[in-house]
């Protein structure tokens, strides 16, 4: 019998992935360390999907950014890294201790002055945003039952041309099965609604890792 060698499994490659290509740098291990000092819930996007939004914000030529679901600020200072000079960001948190522990990240981290944390439900402070300047770039990753509701909202912040990203998309599969699962039916919901909608040019990415089979939804608004 032939001994067939271990294959290594998605966080390892994840592992290699991030050491030789997102180059993070400590002061993005200490955002890490927040989350578990705090004994947050570790469910921040991996380090390669936090440089993509930094990319993407980046290549979309974004100067304002707005972000539902902060948590401790690392997809936050991903964003962040992505902007140009006089570039602003908006991020919204539910939970006030949560917005406490992203204060101090962002700040340690040297983007203080440029991002704006507004502390509570989403869909209020979204209300409070209208009629504002457009926002260039959206990041969706808070509760899953609102999602169709964020991306209406997301819809009314933006101009032609920016790019709206929602992360947990796949959910392990259950997209396909959503009767057991209400986030499951929400997420579906919230495709299905970017789907269907003429303002939007959207796709989705399947990601393997750390955070199990997953993805994202990125979509341009026409």
């Amino acid at each position: 019998m032939v001994e067939h060698q271990r294959r290594p499994g998605w966080a390892e490659v994840e592992e290699f992935l991030s050491q030789t290509l997102v180059h993070g740098g400590p002061g993005m291990a200490a955002v890490i360390e927040s989350i578990d000092a705090a004994g947050m819930p570790r469910i921040e996007v991996a380090p390669t999907a936090g440089k993509l939004l930094m990319l993407l914000a980046r290549i979309s030529g974004a100067r304002r950014v707005l972000e539902i679901g902060t948590l401790a600020g690392f997809s936050t200072i991903w964003l962040a890294r992505g902007m140009p000079d006089g570039g602003h960001v908006t991020t919204c948190e539910f939970l006030p201790e949560h917005a406490s522990v992203a204060r101090r990240n962002i700040d340690a981290a040297g983007f203080g002055p440029m991002v704006d944390i507004r502390v509570g439900a989403a869909l209020d402070t979204l209300v409070t945003l209208d009629g504002g300047e457009p926002y260039d770039f959206v990041f969706i990753d808070a509760d899953k039952a609102n999602n169709v509701e964020y991306l209406k909202w997301a819809l009314r912040l933006t101009r032609p041309g920016a790019v709206i990203v929602m992360d947990n998309v796949v959910w392990e599969g259950a997209i396909l099965d959503p009767v057991s699962d209400p986030d499951a039916g929400a997420i579906r919901a919230a495709l299905e609604f970017m789907g269907a909608s003429p303002a939007l040019d959207a796709t989705a990415i399947q990601t393997a890792g750390s955070k199990g089979w997953d993805g994202f939804a990125i979509a341009v608004v026409r």
